[in-house]
């Protein structure tokens, strides 16, 4: 039997509606049953709302993955999960909204991709602290770029 290559996923976490912190234990239990295995998971973050305007804060984490599945499988597994999750629509064109789930792909061993499906690393995650902080705290060997 061949053996598969297992790759190293950073996924980025939000919630702003719901029980917050129930949402986000979900969504890492049900990485795990579909992803693969979670091998790191930060604290849970209070974060203000990024790119919009909302009454609800964040709670924000990040987690490393080490999955089998490409990138663009890791994307599908994680939209079906931000569905079953309840979340109803995706931001387009950085028109963002409350939602029960956010998951994103951040970073992909040291891939670089740029597709209209997906981009690699999150072409957004160096202005976001709320992603910055919870990744250095389960990655500080990721180096963070000073002008990105």
């Amino acid at each position: 039997m061949e053996k598969q290559n297992t790759h190293t996923v950073y996924l980025g976490l939000g919630t702003n509606l719901g029980d917050k912190e129930a949402c986000l234990k979900e969504a890492v239990e049900e990485i795990k049953k579909r992803v693969g295995e979670v091998t790191s998971l930060s604290a849970f973050y209070a974060t203000e709302p990024w790119g919009f305007e909302s009454e609800h804060s964040f709670l924000n984490a990040v987690c490393r993955v080490s999955t089998t599945f490409s990138p663009l499988e890791v994307l599908h597994i994680t939209q079906e999960i931000e569905l079953s999750l309840g979340r109803i629509k995706k931001s387009i064109n950085r028109q963002y909204s409350d939602r029960p789930i956010d998951i994103d792909i951040l970073l992909y061993d040291d891939l670089h991709m740029d597709s209209p499906e997906l981009t690699i690393p999150h072409p957004l995650m160096w202005e976001r602290d709320f992603v910055l902080v919870p990744l250095k705290e389960i990655a500080p060997e990721i180096a963070i770029p000073t002008n990105a």
